[in-house]
């Protein structure tokens, strides 16, 4: 009797330290992988005005009747436009997520959509953007050749365009601004640019230790 239970208890601790193995090794996996994956960023289509252009100067209205110029020089400070509608359920619930972004960011936030404008005013009834300029006009959307939502475009208060793409979590937004900030017109461009870098970088190695 006691040699089955010496015999249980052995077999006991080789499948916990079998277990233990394991879950380093994934562990291990899982931070191979975090490394090896580049950080999310907003997908330029690379459609309309490009990014270090100005973009044109286009007098619209918005939805409660105020003018409102998108491009050009308007305002100071940066200005998000976000790209909408209300048959996209992406858009629903990005609108908050923007929302808190600009807030943290101190952005001024726009929303631009083209859909009938009752459907817009439920829209703004529902997500709650009284508070925030919305332009209904699909001229804008031809402005910037937006052809899939939501769309975001980050300009300075001089129209000129540093930042746009197609955007889908915080992160992407944040990406905007993280491309602004780096110089680069996206952070693919970024994450590109350094892998010719690493590629050159081993063979400069291995002939130094030759």
């Amino acid at each position: 009797m006691s040699t089955l239970l010496i015999i249980n208890e052995a077999l006991q601790w080789i499948v916990l330290i079998a277990l233990g193995v394991a879950g380093l090794a994934l562990a291990r996996q899982v931070g191979v992988l975090h490394v090896r994956v580049a950080p999310a960023g907003a997908l330029d289509a690379n459609r309309g005005p490009a990014v270090g252009d100005v973009a044109p100067a286009l007098s619209v209205t918005t939805l409660d009747g105020r003018p409102y110029t998108v491009g050009g020089d308007a305002t100071s400070g940066l200005r998000l436009l976000m790209f909408v509608s209300a048959q996209c359920p992406m858009c629903k619930s990005l609108i908050p997520v923007a929302k808190s972004f600009a807030a943290a960011e101190r952005i001024s936030l726009v929303f631009v959509g083209d859909d009938t404008p009752a459907v817009q005013k439920a829209m703004v009834a529902a997500q709650d953007l009284a508070a925030y300029p919305f332009v209904n006009s699909d001229e804008v959307g031809r402005l910037f050749e937006v052809d899939k939502l939501p769309h975001a475009v980050l300009m300075d208060g001089a129209g000129k365009i540093l930042a746009k793409g197609l955007v889908n979590s915080r992160e992407h937004l944040e990406s905007l601004i993280v491309s602004h900030e780096m110089g680069v017109t996206h952070v693919q461009d970024y994450i590109a640019g350094l892998k010719p870098a690493t590629n050159t970088a081993k063979p400069h190695a291995a002939a130094t230790a030759a």
